[in-house]
């Protein structure tokens, strides 16, 4: 990988990298950082529901599900340890 940004939404199942920003609302911004969506975490997409919403995340060793939308607005650093 290049390690360039991208959204949450936008990576592939088994992708990995770092929290760069979070562009959500400031309740939903919120709930995502009280749940280990910091600047610097590490996260990796494990699966997509069939339709594509919501996504399956792993973040602090827990596993997560995300609104698309959401997760749209969550840029990402892609490493490329994948």
């Amino acid at each position: 990988m290049d390690n360039t940004l991208t959204p949450l939404s936008g990576m592939q199942v088994g992708a990995a990298g770092a929290v760069e920003t979070i562009d959500l609302m400031r309740d939903d911004s919120l709930r995502v950082r009280e749940i280990g969506f910091l600047p610097g975490a590490m996260v990796r997409v494990i699966r997509r529901a069939p339709l594509g919403d919501p996504i399956e995340v792993e973040i602090g060793g827990a596993h997560l599900a995300l609104r698309r939308a959401d997760a749209a607005l969550i840029s990402v650093r892609i490493t490329a340890d994948a």
